[in-house]
C-alpha cells in the first residue's frame, strides 16, 4: 500500500461495517445465494438449444447422482472425441457445431477451415502498438484490453444483427490464439528479459497446431501434443449457459451491448481462479505435494498430506483439494473420464509416468478424505481442471497460458450463447434483489 492510500484501512472497514448481511437473513427471505439452492442446483433462468449436462436421473422418482455427461447440439462429447480422433483435428469441427447446430460436410468443413483462416490477421501494427505497448503478466487482462482496442477498428462495431455478431465471433475466434501468445511473449521479452518471438500463424495448419507453433521459439511440436491440445479444446469449448462466463455472455448480451464490450466481460469472468483459473491452483497444489510427500508411492503419507490440504495446515491453507469436485457434476466429469486416457498417453511419451501415477492416486484418495471430513449432498469427483494444467505443463505451456487457453476454447460457446440470446430474448435480463435496508431519517452535519 502507498504511503498516501493509508486512508485505505479505514475506509476499508467502513465497507465491511455498511455492508455486512446477516446470513440468516437468506433463509428468512429464502433467497438463493449464487443462484444455487442449497443442494447446489441452479435456479433456471433461460432455456438453451447448445448444450447440455447430466449429472442426476430420476430412479422411482428419487433424483439420484449419476456418471457425469456433457452434451454439444445433442451429441455426447464423448462421442464426438471418438468420431474425429485419429482421423483430423476437432477444434473446428465442433465450433461448426456449435455455432451452427449440425455436423458439417467435408466440403462445409472445408470452407469453415478456411474461413477462420483468412480471419487469423491483425490489423497493420496492432501487435507492436497495442500488444507491445502495455505487456502485463496477467495475459487475461492483455487478452482483454487487445479485444476492446479490436473494436475501434470495427466501422460496425454495434451492429448486433446475427450477420454482424456472426462476422465477428468467427474474427474473434480466429484470433484469440494470436493475442493470447502474442501477450505472452511481450511479457516474457519486456518483464523477464527473454527472447522475443512473433510467428504468424499458419493457413494450413489447426487451431491447436496454430497455438503451439506460435508458442514455441523453435516453431516445433508433435502430433500426439497437438493432439492431446486440439482435444483439451474441445472439451473447454462449451458448458452450458449456467457457467459464471456464459452467463455473463448472456446478460451483457441482453443489454444490447457490442460483441466486443460482451466477450470483454466474458473474459473478465472466465479468468477468476473460481472459474477459469483454477487448474492453476491445482498445479500449485501438486507441486506442494510433491515438495512435501517424500514417496509419492506411500498412499498413507498422501492421505494424511491431503487430510492436512483440508484441514487447513498446509498449501494455501484454503482448505480446499483443488480439482475435486464440480458445481453440477456428482459421480464423474465427463471431461476428466476423456482427458484422463490421453493425459496417461502423454505422461509416457513424456517421461511423467511418476506424476501420473501421483495423480491417480489424488483422484482416488482425495473424495474418500473429503467425505471423511465433511457430510456431502452429491459425490465428490476428479473435475475437468485436475488434469488440464498436468496436460499443460507436460505441453511446456507456461502457467500464465493456461486461463488463456481456456478462453480460446470458449470463446466458441460464448459466440453460440450471444448469438442464440440475440435471436431469442428481447428483454434485458434483470434478476430481483431483496431490500434489507433500514429507513432512516436525515441528521444534520452539527448533530452527527
Amino acid at each position: 500500500m502507498k504511503k498516501n492510500e493509508s486512508y485505505l484501512k479505514d475506509y476499508a472497514l467502513l465497507c465491511r461495517h455498511a455492508d455486512k448481511l446477516e446470513p440468516a437473513l437468506f433463509d428468512e427471505y429464502d433467497v438463493q445465494r449464487g443462484l444455487r439452492d442449497k443442494n447446489g442446483n441452479g435456479v433456471v433462468t433461460g432455456l438453451t438449444n447448445i448444450s447440455r449436462i447430466e449429472s442426476f436421473q430420476m430412479v422411482d422418482g428419487v433424483k439420484t447422482p449419476c456418471e457425469g455427461k456433457l452434451w454439444y447440439r445433442g451429441y455426447d462429447c464423448i462421442e464426438l472425441v471418438r468420431g474425429f480422433r485419429g482421423k483430423h483435428y476437432g477444434f473446428e469441427e465442433v465450433a461448426y457445431l456449435l455455432l451452427f447446430g449440425e455436423l458439417p460436410t467435408e466440403a462445409q468443413l472445408k470452407e469453415f477451415r478456411d474461413i477462420l483462416a483468412s480471419h487469423r490477421t491483425l490489423p497493420t501494427n496492432f501487435t507492436r502498438d497495442v500488444i507491445m505497448k502495455a505487456p502485463s503478466s496477467d495475459i487475461m487482462n492483455s487478452l482483454t484490453r487487445s479485444v476492446l482496442t479490436l473494436a475501434s477498428y470495427d466501422k460496425n462495431c454495434s451492429d448486433t444483427s446475427v450477420e454482424n455478431v456472426l462476422r465477428q465471433c468467427i474474427g474473434l475466434i480466429s484470433v484469440f490464439p494470436m493475442l493470447a501468445v502474442y501477450g505472452y511473449h511481450a511479457y516474457n521479452h519486456y518483464q523477464n528479459d527473454e527472447s522475443m518471438y512473433i510467428h504468424r500463424p499458419s493457413k494450413k495448419l489447426s487451431t491447436a497446431e496454430n497455438l503451439l507453433m506460435m508458442l514455441r521459439p523453435d516453431k516445433q511440436y508433435t502430433e500426439l501434443e497437438a493432439t492431446v491440445l486440439d482435444i483439451a479444446l474441445v472439451l473447454h469449448m462449451e458448458h452450458g449457459g449456467g457457467n459464471n462466463s456464459t452467463f455473463t455472455t448472456r446478460v451483457v448480451t441482453s443489454s444490447g451491448a457490442d460483441t466486443y464490450s460482451v466477450i470483454a466481460a466474458a473474459l473478465s469472468s472466465l479468468k477468476g481462479p473460481k472459474h477459469g483459473g483454477a487448474n492453476i491452483k491445482v498445479v500449485e497444489m501438486m507441486r506442494d505435494i510433491e515438495a512435501n510427500v517424500s514417496d509419492w508411492e506411500d498412499e498413507d503419507a498422501v492421505r494424511v498430506y491431503l487430510k492436512k490440504i483440508l484441514n487447513k495446515e498446509a498449501f494455501d491453507k484454503k482448505g480446499l483439494i483443488y480439482g475435486m469436485g464440480h458445481a453440477v457434476y456428482s459421480l464423474s466429469d465427463p471431461r476428466a473420464q476423456v482427458f484422463k486416457g490421453f493425459v496417461h498417453q502423454l505422461a509416457t511419451a513424456k517421461g511423467r509416468e511418476k506424476d501420473f501415477a501421483l495423480y491417480s492416486m489424488i483422484e482416488r484418495l482425495a473424495p474418500e478424505v473429503i467425505s471423511e471430513k465433511a457430510r456431502i449432498y452429491k459425490g465428490v469427483s476428479a473435475n475437468v481442471d485436475f488434469y488440464s494444467g498436468f496436460v499443460y505443463s507436460m505441453l511446456e505451456i507456461p502457467l500464465e497460458m493456461y486461463t488463456p487457453i481456456f478462453a480460446i476454447a470458449r470463446i466458441v460457446g460464448w459466440s453460440a450463447h450471444r448469438i442464440e440470446e440475440l435471436i431469442n430474448m428481447d428483454k434485458i435480463i434483470r434478476p430481483a434483489y431483496k431490500s434489507v435496508m433500514q429507513e432512516r431519517e436525515y441528521v444534520d452535519m452539527e448533530e452527527r
